[in-house]
């Protein structure tokens, strides 16, 4: 038993050294099974300016591997880009390398997640004057938008593209740039406790478990409807927790979230229990217009303290 436990110790260990990262806090699991790849979605159009978008990820549970999906989240203040987490092999075991904000993006192991994250670096926008300014070549706004450019020079065509979730043997081959790790030793701010309430909601839903969609998850693409309306109400509770929202605000919030919840249950009712593609895009339509107005709601003025927003002494 000594013996098993001691090689498990060095593998383990291999993958911390040989990986480059500037720490391993979140690698909890060696893993000797690889993650699916990365599936294939279209992103959901950005439901308010201000927000950047996290995209989806493998994780691991008590389930084996689930799929979080991508999700448009408000940074921890202005100024700061994501840097998505990636799976390493080495060792003969995978590690999970945590994501952080930071100024820069720094390495994510080259994995190509998509829409503005090709393996290196971040093509989705930047930062202009405390407000970011997105780039609509790669990700995808809501009608409206001001702050939205076109650049597809950093589109690069090629006729296949390597889906692998993880670095290493059998995966992505990269190493960081001179520029990337730059990034790697600026100053970092881990995940907000939205994207960690995320991926809880995520390995709820028995769709996104690897063991249960082979790989191809139910909703590659965002939340169902009602993990959808559960992280919602996650944000209301926590608004309400933080003092961000006034009664009157969360007030009106859970009234619409209540209008909506019932036309989904009316609707799937008429429906033998499922929403039509096009109620389902309905209910979508609706939840984002719900978000909006919750993240205008968290960043107004208005706090429990100063319910009509007035200048705070």
């Amino acid at each position: 038993m000594r013996t098993l436990l001691k090689a498990r110790q060095i593998l383990l260990f291999a993958l911390l050294v040989t990986i480059p990262a500037l720490s391993f806090a979140q690698v909890a699991v060696s893993i000797t099974v690889a993650p699916p790849a990365i599936p294939v979605y279209e992103q959901p159009p950005c439901p308010t300016e201000g927000l950047l978008w996290t995209p989806g990820y493998w994780a691991y549970g008590s389930a084996g591997y689930f799929w979080v999906p991508g999700v448009w989240l408000a940074p921890p203040r202005p100024g700061l880009l994501w840097t998505p987490g990636y799976w390493g092999f080495a060792g003969g075991a995978y590690g999970w390398r945590a994501g952080y904000w930071g100024p820069r993006v720094g390495y994510y192991g080259g994995i190509n997640y998509g829409y503005g994250y090709g393996g290196v670096g971040f093509y989705g926008g930047r930062w202009e004057g405390g407000a970011f300014r997105y780039n609509t070549a790669v990700v995808r706004v809501g009608p409206g938008f001001h702050g939205v450019y076109e650049d597809r020079t950093v589109i690069r065509n090629t006729t296949v593209i390597n889906r692998a979730s993880f670095n290493g043997e059998g995966g992505i081959v990269a190493r960081p740039t001179a520029e990337e790790r730059t990034a790697m030793n600026e100053q970092h701010f881990q995940r907000t406790s939205e994207q960690m309430a995320h991926q809880r909601v995520a390995s709820q839903d028995h769709g996104n478990w690897a063991s249960f969609n082979h790989g191809n998850p139910s909703h590659p693409e965002g939340m169902g409807v009602n993990a959808r309306q559960d992280r919602q109400q996650q944000r209301i509770g926590g608004g309400v927790k933080s003092g961000q929202l006034t009664p009157g605000e969360s007030s009106h919030i859970e009234h619409n979230e209540a209008k909506i919840n019932k036309e989904a249950r009316n609707d799937r009712a008429a429906n033998g229990g499922k929403l039509t593609p096009g109620e389902h895009a309905h209910v979508e339509h609706q939840q984002n217009k719900e978000s909006h107005q919750i993240y205008n709601d968290k960043h107004n003025a208005r706090t429990d303290a100063h319910p009509k927003g007035e200048e705070r002494k």
